[in-house]
């Protein structure tokens, strides 16, 4: 099944499951951000994508040069491990590495949780590749693709078992635009999927077709 489809049927099952108020915080939430985020802000193709060190999942340091030594990268921007969406298009890329590696891609995403969280995301959906953390949304804000959820929605996490500040070391209840961003061997930003919406996310097969007009 594509992505697309796991997507939108795990957000419809979420919809009718739900209880109403939470939902319709959530809703209400996700709505507002659209009507306000503007994705023009976002880092645009042709722009140079920004220096950075994070950790992965085991501790180790990963720069934007050390991504480059091996050529052009696929980073995806997911919100943690406790979404839904997220587990899905990590899964969905994970299923599809072998695709991007024969084309000499590295796939790699990144979340604002705290390394010791990401290792537990590495594990539970067998991922085999570089999973990092952007503690505090450092690289996220220089990309523009920051959400800084308003105060009703910590009451959402508060019921469904999230524990913010042991996940991510804060209680700023930032998270990042989910964003899928194809960058080539010089480090430039070649194309860009960044969606308010938090379930939709970019179909493996169309970042491969990205990476095939290289």
């Amino acid at each position: 099944m594509a992505l697309s489809k796991e997507l939108s049927t795990t957000y419809t099952q979420f919809l009718e499951t739900a209880p109403k108020e939470l939902s319709s915080v959530i809703t209400k939430t996700v709505a507002d951000f659209k009507n306000t985020y503007d994705p023009a802000k976002a880092i645009q193709p042709g722009s140079a994508f920004p220096q950075f060190q994070l950790s992965d999942a085991t501790g180790n340091k990963l720069t934007l040069n050390d991504l480059l030594a091996k050529g052009p990268f696929l980073v995806s921007f997911y919100r943690g491990e406790w979404c839904p969406f997220c587990n899905l298009e990590l899964r969905a890329l994970q299923m599809h590495l072998e695709d991007f590696g024969k084309r000499g891609v590295t796939l790699v995403a990144i979340s604002p949780e705290l390394p010791d969280q990401s290792l537990s995301t590495s594990e539970k959906l067998s991922l085999k590749f570089p999973v990092l953390s952007d503690v505090n949304n450092e690289l996220a804000k220089q990309l523009g693709i920051v959400f800084a959820q308003p105060e009703p929605m910590r009451t959402v996490y508060d019921k469904f078992g999230v524990d913010w500040n042991k996940r991510y070391g804060n209680n700023q209840l930032e998270v990042p635009v989910p964003a899928t961003i194809l960058v080539d061997k010089k480090g430039i930003v070649r194309n860009s999927f960044v969606n308010p919406e938090y379930h939709q996310r970019l179909d493996p097969e169309i970042a491969l077709q990205w990476i095939d007009q290289l």
